[in-house]
């Protein structure tokens, strides 16, 4: 005799459904949003100096960037 239904439903995925992130999702996430402070971090703790001197004020936007695409990729964490 045929399976049932139930075996049936379980295996099917909808649509809608949105498949689960890969592996490596989760620590370049992080990796990301801890790259950027410390790179800010260094930043303020230099005097200003590092972590590349020559473009100043600059290294602030270069962290808050790094540290904002990890946070985007929290929306799209499944």
């Amino acid at each position: 005799m045929a399976r049932g239904d139930k075996d049936d439903d379980r295996l099917v995925q909808t649509e809608g459904d949105a498949a689960p992130n890969p592996v490596w999702f989760k620590p370049i996430m992080l990796g990301l949003m801890l790259i950027g402070m410390i790179w800010i971090i260094v930043f303020y703790l230099s005097g200003q100096a590092f972590p590349i001197p020559d473009i100043g004020p600059w290294n602030l936007a270069i962290g808050f960037g790094i540290a904002f695409i990890g946070f985007l990729m929290t929306t799209r964490w499944r």
